[in-house]
């Protein structure tokens, strides 16, 4: 307990406020945030840097509510401490277009770092933050100028420490020795199904400092002075992450519901609400009481324009000691890209293939890494065969923090919301990498990137059934379909190197997620780059005219292709010719971007008046249709593939030359009109 008043009702404004926006909505979590009021208080009152009238400077402290369940508990803190969060936004709570959505949104709330609410996923973003905090600091940082100094600070339960992403982040994260991350542990012992002992029972202590993590443990979790020393000594350690064990009451202060299962997930009703708040001292009307003391004694403001202006005086200084690394550091802080970056890009030649897209993106990532100094990624242990390990650029390890090759270990799911939680962070371009098929356990890290709108780019190799001998286990058939689905997520399935060439320098430029699914077989090197530079920005384009266009006939079969199927239809194309049927080869690399081009595009690339159409793509045919229409064709996989060498596959699955030319020709006898 504390004998400050002041903290008292600190503490208990933030419960009040908790319990009166959740009953007000009829519908939220007050439980957390009564029990976790403390430690959050003691964070953020004492130790936290952060400047709520810029809620975006710099070299503020990160602050993650991994458990977005609590979601009142950050938004009375961002109120109570001055950031651009009225009352009435707390009054609107998980109401349509308030500022206080049920679960934290980044775009939504100022100062919210990150979307959370999927468990433990925000738990892996704060590793990435932490991550790029280091890196950033080891490239930029000079005696006497500390431009980058900040921590990562969390809240985290039990819920978020039994999700398996949460164990992969935080073993990397000890591997790492990541020594600015704090991370606070809310064990309530209470889930929604009642007692986390009917499912969860380690020392999790125990399997903290396993994975070499400093832990230190609060037995009461009202103590703010125990907390506090907890955190300072956390502060101390700079050669290991740490976990703050500390024990509290769900839905502290409420009579009848405290302890209880059923304080998680629901209101508490008011008339628990009013004896919560007469147990607590708390007035119970009006509700949303906020006295003037605590907004007094919580705001923030000031205290955040003096550290932001001792910064900028730093910085000041930088920029006159080191005038190219503070510029280069300021352009990465940003988001700009250096001046010409996109001259560094290659351009191959036919005589460089056949080259499968992985080698060409390998070729392209090392050819812009010195041209793009904050580029820092890494592989799922796949990096030889992903072809994503930067020459010379060092390994990022426990002792080497500038190192841009990050090791993550066959870890997805983490990697995912790790290279999320740097690109939130800001001042790097993160990448991850792996198979295309293990992109399903990073799904839910994928949906995060695209809901935060983060810049950061995933690099899927292996994308079909071109994997050959390895099986059905590793030959993508669905995540194509599956990843176009995520509402603001593009995918790039380029053809050859010159158009990988042309993705990665949108992965670049554009500031969202992107995925690129390359090939694992090489491919043949498009004869016109031209060509291909102008027409995957427009994510499909005309690859080879129909042999009459010229004279200024139209093409009777449209060939839609994506990927190492776009050489495919380059050779049906010359086989149909040989039968008389003009057909027109498309490459559709981003289904996303070809969608965001005006309509008088899209109708010039795929003219209306040409019914006949077939689809090719090594992948599930779910989605071609709308671009094949009501007797097209898609040419596809709606079964899972096989084991067997390439060449047998793609003959036995009826992706041959002579194959797609065959069915091209039933369905222009389809478009035909029968003469009566």
């Amino acid at each position: 307990m504390t004998s400050n008043p002041v903290d008292e009702l600190g503490v208990n404004a933030i419960r009040a406020l908790s319990m009166d926006a959740v009953q007000k909505a009829n519908s939220g979590h007050p439980g957390a945030p009564m029990g976790a009021a403390p430690m959050a208080y003691a964070l953020w009152t004492r130790f936290l840097r952060h400047s709520p009238e810029s809620p975006e400077w710099p070299n503020r402290d990160r602050f993650v509510l991994s458990a977005g369940h609590a979601s009142m508990l950050l938004y009375s803190l961002l109120h109570l401490t001055g950031y651009d969060l009225p009352i009435e936004e707390l009054q609107r709570f998980r109401q349509w277009g308030s500022s206080t959505p049920g679960h934290p949104e980044r775009l939504d709330t100022p100062g919210v770092e990150l979307t959370t609410g999927p468990l433990g996923a925000g738990f892996a973003m704060g590793v990435g933050m932490a991550l790029a905090e280091r890196f950033l600091a080891a490239r930029y940082n000079r005696p006497g100028f500390e431009v980058v100094d900040h921590d990562v600070y969390g809240i985290v339960s039990d819920g978020d420490l039994m999700e398996g992403v949460a164990s992969e982040a935080a073993s990397l994260a000890g591997t790492l020795g990541l020594g600015r991350l704090v991370y606070l542990y809310d064990d309530n012992e209470i889930s929604i199904e009642g007692d986390t002992d009917i499912a969860f029972r380690e020392d999790v202590g125990a399997r903290f400092r396993a994975y070499n993590w400093h832990v230190d443990e609060v037995e009461d979790g009202t103590d703010l002075d125990a907390i506090a020393a907890a955190i300072g000594s956390a502060r101390a350690e700079r050669a290991r992450p740490s976990l703050i064990v500390v024990h509290t009451t769900i839905a502290f202060g409420s009579p009848n519901k405290a302890g209880s299962a059923g304080a998680h997930g629901s209101p508490l009703g008011e008339e628990e609400v009013r004896l919560s708040k007469r147990a607590l001292g708390w007035p119970e009307e009006p509700p949303f009481l906020v006295p003037d003391e605590v907004r007094a004694g919580m705001d923030a403001r000031e205290r955040g324009r003096a550290q932001q202006a001792e910064w900028d005086a730093l910085m000041d200084g930088y920029t006159r000691e080191h005038p190219e690394l503070a510029a280069e550091l300021r352009g990465a802080l940003s988001g700009s890209m250096p001046a010409d970056w996109d001259a560094a890009l290659p351009v191959f030649a036919t005589e460089d293939g056949p080259m499968a897209t992985r080698v060409a993106s390998g070729k392209v990532l090392n050819a812009i890494a010195g041209a793009l100094p904050t580029l820092i990624g890494g592989s799922a242990d796949l990096a030889p065969s992903t072809n994503t390990y930067l020459d010379g650029q060092g390994d990022q390890s426990a002792d080497e923090h500038e190192g841009r090759n990050l090791h993550f270990g066959v870890r997805e799911h983490a990697m995912g919301n790790i290279v999320n939680g740097m690109a939130l962070h800001g001042g790097v371009l993160p990448f991850g990498a792996t198979f295309l098929i293990f992109s399903d356990y990073m799904r839910p890290a994928l949906r995060l990137a695209a809901l935060q709108r983060v810049h950061a780019a995933f690099v899927f190799t292996h994308d079909s059934i071109g994997l050959g001998e390895d099986g059905p286990t590793h030959q993508p058939i669905e995540q194509l379909a599956s990843l176009r689905a995520i509402p603001g997520f593009t995918v790039y399935r380029p053809a050859d190197a010159n158009e990988t060439a042309a993705c990665w320098r949108l992965a670049v430029e554009r500031d969202e997620p992107a995925a690129l699914a390359l090939s694992r077989q090489g491919l043949p090197v498009l004869a016109d780059v031209e060509r291909v530079r102008a027409g995957v920005p427009r994510g499909a384009y005309v690859l080879a005219e129909a042999p009459s266009e010229a004279a200024g006939g139209t093409p009777e079969v449209l060939l839609l292709a994506t990927g190492s199927e776009v050489s495919l239809a380059c050779a049906a194309r010359e086989l149909l010719a040989d039968r008389g049927i003009d057909a027109r080869v498309v490459s559709m690399p981003s289904w996303e971007l070809f969608e965001q081009q005006p309509t008088e595009y899209r109708d010039r690339v795929l003219p209306p008046a040409v019914r006949a159409r077939v689809s090719i793509e090594a992948s599930m045919t779910m989605g071609w249709h709308c671009w094949v229409g009501d007797i097209g064709e898609t040419i596809g996989l709606d079964r899972f593939g096989a084991s067997a060498p390439i060449a047998e596959l793609y003959a036995q699955f009826g992706f041959t030359a002579e194959a797609v030319a065959e069915r091209a020709a039933e369905v222009v006898a389809r478009a035909t009109p029968t003469p009566t």
